[in-house]
């Protein structure tokens, strides 16, 4: 493998300081394996010319990928300093509206550390839709976004009862393996794409999603490689569309597509073996060199990189409170407690467990919570409480199977135009006359959703999950889904315990 006449000397320097910084804070299990690492993706590099690959990494900007990235720059550092010359790195952020300020915040002070700004070799991007462009720490999120991620969430939680993973997560995980198409296309492509899943789970990965394209699409062409991963996943994305938005909704499907014009060749590179990912070893590189900081919106239960969890158990201590007539405060401790359960799974370090317990406990805690969720959902999303409680009950869908019920404990006063409500949501087309009209703008006031989505809504099908999924799209997503778990609950406030199927992160 050839190699170049090297960066300029005052990129060198920098770099070099870099590599020190690195070294002197990583572990020295993780030196040893940051050297072999750098070996074994040498000689993995498909040009023969090393600075003529493109390496890219994934960065969400939480403290998993984080550190992935100070351990991946860190190798083509190393190999810089083996070899005077290095591949390129290419760093890749897809942004949604759960991504708050703090989060870019956090990955701007990465960026800096690591030396990122002025080196010829590392390119920072960010991925907003279908959009690509370089990181800046600022950049407002494009306003298409924002309404495609609030529409996105507001039809699946109304199909859904505000369930939490398909409500916040399933067009989000479409869109953050779009981005990864968009982002190994961009200028050129990219040689090699670094991941810190191991072999075993990218197949698992890979299998399962080629086999739910296969059960919806069983006469599609499968593909193999990088390529064919992505063009299995548009297929999910586009049924699931159109499930969400109806089998017409071409505009809908078409911008929510998974791009996957990507060079064929794409070789996956596993850091699994070569580092360890527990954060409570990373310690010193995360909140010392790097600067990460553990926001109170950005680090949820088990995020810290979305406010979305949030939300999350926002709308838990919602359904206890005005589904199940009981406590607000006693949802929230339900979901903290599956929360918890799910943060251990992923080995979180105990202090940031103490951290979110300490954040729900005590007298005042489920009250100021509510505030911050509430205040995060209007910033984001646009969305009043009102509304989440209106998607937490689903009145729409199912021919307004549960609409009276809705009016009746919510609005009373509406409740006496159920059958004006039924007519204009089973109608089509315009022009509507002035009641209609101004029916419909109550409607959107209590829902979020014009009246054409409520429309849609009407015809669709209410989706409940349990443990063994269910036949539709939606439900296939969850099955393979781990962040799940059956709790102990009441569905009344002085009903008998009983368990209850419910979704998170």
């Amino acid at each position: 493998m050839s190699v170049d006449a090297g960066a300029q000397p005052g990129s060198a320097r920098s770099r070099m300081r870099v590599l020190a910084a690195l070294r002197s804070t990583l572990s020295a299990t993780d030196v040893a394996g940051m050297e072999q690492c750098a070996t074994r993706l040498l000689a993995g590099l498909p040009r023969e010319t090393v600075a003529e690959n493109v390496v890219m990494v994934a960065y969400g900007g939480g403290k998993d990928s984080s550190y992935t990235l100070a351990f991946v720059r860190a190798v083509q550092l190393c190999l810089f300093e083996r070899l005077g010359t290095t591949f390129r790195l290419r760093s890749v952020t897809n942004r949604h509206v759960g991504m708050p300020q703090a989060v870019m915040d956090n990955i701007d002070r990465a960026y800096t550390a690591l030396g990122f700004t002025g080196d010829p070799d590392c390119e920072a991007l960010l991925v907003d839709g279908r959009a690509v462009k370089p990181f800046a720490r600022y950049e407002p999120l494009p306003p298409d976004v924002v309404r495609r991620n609030r529409l996105d969430l507001l039809m699946t939680g109304h199909r859904t009862f505000g369930e939490s993973r398909p409500t916040f997560c399933n067009a989000c995980n479409l869109s953050m393996v779009n981005s990864f198409g968009m982002a190994a296309a961009h200028a050129g492509g990219v040689d090699v794409i670094i991941t810190g899943d191991s072999p075993e789970e990218q197949r698992a990965y890979s299998l399962w999603i080629r086999r739910l394209s296969h059960r919806f699409n069983p006469g599609a062409r499968q593909d193999g490689g990088f390529r064919g991963f992505l063009e299995a996943t548009d297929r999910i994305s586009a049924l699931y569309f159109a499930d969400l938005y109806g089998p017409d909704a071409a505009a809908e499907i078409g911008e929510r597509a998974v791009a996957s014009d990507v060079p064929a060749e794409i070789r996956f590179f596993s850091i699994f073996d070569d580092t360890r990912y527990s954060s409570g070893e990373h310690w010193p590189l995360l909140t010392g060199l790097l600067g990460f900081e553990f926001d109170e919106l950005a680090f949820s239960f088990t995020e810290s990189d979305c406010g979305n969890p949030t939300l999350m158990a926002h709308l838990r201590g919602l359904k206890c409170e005005v589904v199940y007539g009981r406590e607000y405060a006693e949802g929230l401790a339900e979901y903290v407690d599956f929360a918890e359960s799910l943060m251990r799974m992923k080995e979180f370090p105990q202090h940031l467990i103490d951290v979110i317990r300490a954040r729900y406990a005590g007298p005042d805690a489920a009250q100021r919570m509510r505030e911050v969720a509430g205040a995060f959902a209007s910033a984001a999303y646009d969305l009043t409480e009102r509304q989440l409680v209106c998607m937490l009950q689903s009145p729409f869908t199912e021919k307004g199977r549960r609409l009276e019920a809705y009016l009746e404990a919510e609005h009373p006063d509406r409740a006496g135009q159920v059958d004006a409500l039924h007519a204009l949501l089973a109608g089509e087309g315009e022009p509507l006359d002035d009641a209609e009209a101004a029916l419909a703008d109550w409607l959107t006031g209590a829902s979020g959703l014009e009246l054409g989505r409520l429309r849609t809504l009407y015809l669709s099908e209410a989706v409940r999950f349990s443990r063994q999924g269910g036949p539709g799209i939606l439900a296939a997503i969850v099955e393979g889904d781990p962040h799940k778990a059956e709790i102990r609950t009441r569905f009344s406030a002085d009903g008998p315990e009983t368990l209850e199927f419910i979704t998170g992160r």
